[in-house]
């Protein structure tokens, strides 16, 4: 793992050989849970989620690569979510 030097919004980043890892962060009503998360256990990457419940909403959150990216978007299109529902974050950027 390497950190560089801060990327264009200022914050650091962590590169690795697959890319810069990164925070997904994927939210959907809490009787969708189950499905999202058997539309996560068909990727080829491990995956622990982070799980934070509000009463309309699960937020599910897991560290990946950048090359997997695109993986996580088909997984959810293939399993009838939207794929632009998928936000990133830089795991270094500080909790807003």
């Amino acid at each position: 793992m390497l950190v560089r030097p801060a990327d264009a919004s200022g914050q650091p980043a962590l590169f690795g050989l697959e890319g810069e890892l990164v925070s997904l962060r994927i939210s959907v009503e809490p009787r969708l849970l189950e499905d999202l998360l058997e539309a996560l256990a068909v990727l080829d990457f491990p995956i622990n989620p982070q799980l934070y419940h509000r009463p309309a909403q699960v937020t599910v959150e897991f560290p990946a690569y950048s090359s997997h990216v695109d993986e996580v978007r088909a997984a959810l299109r293939d399993h009838g979510f939207n794929p632009a529902s998928v936000m990133l974050s830089s795991v270094l950027a500080p909790n807003t």
